[in-house]
């Protein structure tokens, strides 16, 4: 197993070796993503779960629709060409070839349609998975599945997801991993998606893997979660013996902050690259070392914010969002509410947006310019990742550098942010 985690700074020094770029986990406006956050937010306090409580009151007065964030979901606004632009330049920007894998959730749609277009028709077909397990639920990326099997494999995993059977999950796993060009990705592997009990998320992550392990060919090192938790899958990974992978997680316009490295031609030899060969150079962009509370409200602002220039119906927040109308049928929220979406709402998210625009953002990098400093290449070339035996070695028997790979991702030491 050879695994690299390299840090792009000013310099391309870390791409030279390398002739492509490979973009895992983005996301486009065929995912659905859940507005329960606002209300699990609103819920943390006495005083604003008691100004959210008056203002579903108000909602239900006014349209006779009660307000239910749970129900709710959110769409990201970039448009499956436009996301794979996104990622693409960012790869093209460093010299290097891109190989774009759009994940939406449970979906294939986007890369069927850019597909379509005879430039991208070897673009792959990719889904992230939801997986529930026990107590827990975990995602992973299904990438590059066969185009004539793509669909029936993509209900299956619907079908496995809707009914919880673990049996049925299991099997359709090893269906997948029994396909040479499918590479199986755990996705941010240590986020406790349903915020359970530690203890009972830790018991659960141990159950899968005892089972699982074998069927995933890397773990990801995630470019939308802190430093402290890729760190620790960082030591999950030593422990399963699994490669770290990137994945960039994006929703809005941001581009991923973590690619992967290869002189794979395509994503096949990519894919063989990493299942066959078990070798993953991933390339932590400069936005990672940015605060992570900024750049999710950032990318909040994103989601929210107006864009003139897409079709009908997807230029503004309230048309992308959805809510279930009087009779339980979900819709768009400018379409229930007279004037578009909740006053309340719109309040918050106005204020987000103008917020956004603030000069803050030049002085968070001013203030976090020294520990930047170290976010660069070695000269030497990388440091190594330290494998699951208890001497601490390498594969190739050098001793592991885990202080400075720790260093590395703390961007010289503890996030302002996490």
């Amino acid at each position: 197993m050879h695994n690299e985690v390299l840090l792009q700074s000013t310099g391309k020094n870390s791409v030279l070796p390398y002739q492509s770029g490979v973009s895992l986990h983005g996301h486009t406006r065929h995912s659905q993503e859940s507005l329960g956050f606002i209300s699990k937010m609103l819920r943390q306090s006495n005083l604003s779960v008691r100004w959210y409580e008056d203002k579903r009151e108000q909602c239900v007065r006014a349209t006779g629709i009660p307000l239910d964030l749970s129900q709710a979901y959110w769409t990201p606004p970039l448009c499956e060409r436009r996301a794979y632009e996104v990622e693409s330049q960012q790869i093209e920007a460093l010299g290097l070839r891109p190989m774009v894998s759009l994940t939406d959730h449970d979906k294939i749609e986007a890369c069927r349609l850019l597909r379509a277009d005879p430039a991208l028709r070897n673009t792959p077909i990719s889904t992230e998975w939801t997986v529930p397990f026990g107590d827990a639920v975990f995602h992973f990326g299904v990438h590059n599945l066969p185009p004539g099997e793509a669909d029936s494999l993509m209900a299956a995993m619907r079908d496995a997801t809707a009914t919880s059977d673990e049996a049925r999950i299991f099997g359709l796993f090893a269906e997948l991993c029994s396909i040479r060009e499918v590479l199986i990705v755990f996705n941010h592997p240590l986020w406790n998606f349903y915020d359970i009990p530690r203890e009972r998320f830790n018991f659960e992550l141990a159950r899968f893997l005892t089972a699982g392990n074998r069927y995933v060919h890397a773990f990801e090192l995630n470019g939308m979660r802190g430093h402290r938790e890729n760190r620790e899958v960082i030591r999950l990974a030593a422990k399963w013996d699994q490669l770290l992978i990137s994945g960039g997680d994006r929703h809005g316009r941001e581009p991923n902050a973590s690619l992967n490295l290869t002189n794979a031609r395509d994503f096949a030899e990519f894919v063989a690259e990493i299942r066959e060969g078990r070798q993953s150079t991933v390339l932590i962009m400069p936005q990672y070392a940015e605060p992570l509370g900024w750049r999710f409200y950032r990318n909040f602002a994103h989601i929210v914010g107006e864009y003139p220039g897409h079709p009908e119906g997807r230029r503004r927040w309230d048309e992308r969002t959805f809510h279930p109308d009087r009779d339980g049928q979900i819709c768009p929220m400018s379409k229930l509410w007279k004037g578009g979406e909740p006053e309340f709402l719109k309040t918050m998210f106005a204020a987000a947006v103008m917020a956004a625009h603030l000069p803050l953002h030049g002085f968070l990098r001013r203030w976090r310019s020294g520990a930047n400093e170290c976010l660069r290449v070695p000269a030497k070339g990388s440091w190594a990742l330290p494998d699951a035996n208890p001497g601490g070695r390498t594969a190739s028997g050098e001793r592991a550098a885990e202080p400075f790979l720790e260093d590395c991702l703390y961007g010289g030491g503890e996030p302002a942010a996490d």
